[in-house]
């Protein structure tokens, strides 16, 4: 199932929890060896992959037990190019290359 903007948090956490209990059955881990390998307790891995735990650092921990640390990377990327952005940036350069060049009427020619 993809996960959407509309979808409650609670149905985005079952999502995500079944996701890693494929995971780690792809990667012959059972639960007590990835919560052992984890540093987590078995029935917190449990609750993760009922989508009963929302807690970054038990996440964390199990994504890097799984060798799954670049995915966090995706969770929120080091810069954002949205459109917007990109537009008040351009905004802002050309206001400072208008200063750089001193007060123009705008009627000289060329």
């Amino acid at each position: 199932m993809r996960i959407t903007a509309p979808m409650p948090s609670d149905a985005i956490f079952t999502e995500l929890g079944a996701r890693l209990g494929r995971i780690r059955k792809q990667q012959g881990y059972s639960q007590d060896r990835l919560a052992d390998e984890a540093g987590i307790g078995v029935a917190t891995l449990r609750r993760i992959e009922d989508g009963k735990d929302a807690q970054l650092s038990s996440w964390l921990k199990v994504l890097k037990a799984l060798g799954m640390a670049s995915s966090i990377d995706g969770l929120l990327p080091e810069s954002f190019g949205s459109p917007m952005a990109e537009a008040l940036q351009d905004t802002t350069r050309a206001r400072k290359k208008r200063s750089r060049a001193g007060f123009v009427w705008g009627d000289e020619e060329s």
